[in-house]
């Protein structure tokens, strides 16, 4: 049995309430903090939320695969399947996991391919809606977000395009002029901007974030440094501890702080390359770097 999206809605909207409840604050000096679960990426699926609270992380964009997970997904190829018939209180139940541990899952992230089928875009729309999210981040091509436009305007939910560096590619979400693309689509076409990436390809973060702060949805915090001309350097070995990159980590931090927007600074951590320890020792500092960047 499939499920409309009527149904999702009902179920998002019954969750709501529920996520009001008491929370972990991780918003400092009035700058919300919080993370994409791709940072905690090598841990198992039920780990995750522990990890979140004991760090003190009170806010998630949550990958799709993690969120199905937690909903009791199977591995391929029965996934499809079930997809298709997952009722949506199944998502519901993951959001009230984050709720229960006072963690405010806001963000849904649900990357498409450029194969990816009408089908799956409408699916995570309907996922999102009955998480509860606010807004949808997607690492994808201009192509497909075309093909998103429609849908976000039906579900009536910001979907924002996730930016990379690989500027030669006019497909890719990486320079200003890609995402301005997106964003003339309709209004509900958003902007997840990957600061650590946007440094990387040349750009200059706090400049765009001051000019387009209106449609942007959260950030990506990670430190990388300027690609070299006419190279791409391996993105793992272009990770690095916050502060040994070029990315104005700090500059961007302060802005959200002095301007008050209302974006979430969203820790990912990917250095691992470079790590002296695991990854809640590494998570843990990088929130400790943006709480010293806010309260000094």
């Amino acid at each position: 049995m499939s499920y409309s999206r009527r149904d999702f809605a009902k179920i998002a909207m019954a969750a709501i309430p529920a996520a009001r409840a008491a929370a972990l604050n991780s918003k400092i000096a009035g700058v919300q903090v919080g993370a994409i679960s791709y940072s905690f990426r090598d841990l198992p699926v039920a780990q995750m939320i522990p990890a979140m609270v004991k760090i003190g992380l009170g806010e998630v964009e949550l990958m799709s695969n993690h969120a199905e997970a937690l909903a009791g997904a199977p591995a391929a190829p029965a996934l499809k399947e079930w997809r298709a018939s997952v009722k949506p209180e199944a998502f519901a139940a993951v959001r009230k996991q984050f709720t229960d541990a006072g963690i405010d899952l806001r963000i849904l992230c649900y990357n498409l391919g450029p194969n990816t089928t009408d089908e799956d875009i409408d699916y995570s729309f309907r996922m999102a809606q009955a998480l509860g999210a606010r807004s949808i981040s997607s690492s994808t091509r201009l192509a497909v977000a075309k093909r998103v436009a429609p849908f976000a305007e039906k579900y009536k939910l910001p979907w924002a395009a996730h930016g990379h560096d690989n500027v030669t590619d006019a497909e890719e979400f990486a320079t200003p002029e890609t995402f301005a693309k997106a964003l003339a689509l309709n209004r509900y076409m958003r902007v997840n901007l990957d600061i650590g990436h946007f440094t990387a390809a040349g750009y200059d973060a706090v400049a765009y974030i001051k000019e387009h702060h209106d449609r942007i949805t959260n950030l990506h915090l990670k430190d990388r440094k300027k690609n070299p001309s006419g190279e791409r350097p391996r993105t793992q070995d272009n990770n690095w501890p916050w502060g040994e990159g070029d990315t104005p980590i700090k500059a961007v931090l302060q802005l959200l702080k002095k301007e008050k927007y209302d974006i979430p600074a969203n820790i990912e951590y990917e250095y691992g390359a470079h790590a002296t320890g695991d990854t809640l020792t590494e998570v843990a500092r990088c929130f400790d770097y943006a709480r010293k960047v806010l309260e000094g």
